[in-house]
């Protein structure tokens, strides 16, 4: 499963962090570096799914 979610969060990086920890703190977070550059939200994305 964790799998199917980084291949997600190299896609959408916000849709992978929302399926790990739902709409709170992180998910806002991954949506602000997306929108700054979309590599530092991937990046953000894989280390929040990596985490848990």
């Amino acid at each position: 499963m964790d799998l199917l979610r980084i291949l997600i969060a190299i896609l959408l990086p916000p849709l992978g962090v929302f399926l790990q920890v739902g709409i709170g703190k992180h998910f806002w977070i991954n949506i602000v570096l997306t929108l700054l550059g979309y590599i530092p939200g991937i990046v953000h994305a894989v280390w929040i799914i990596a985490k848990k």
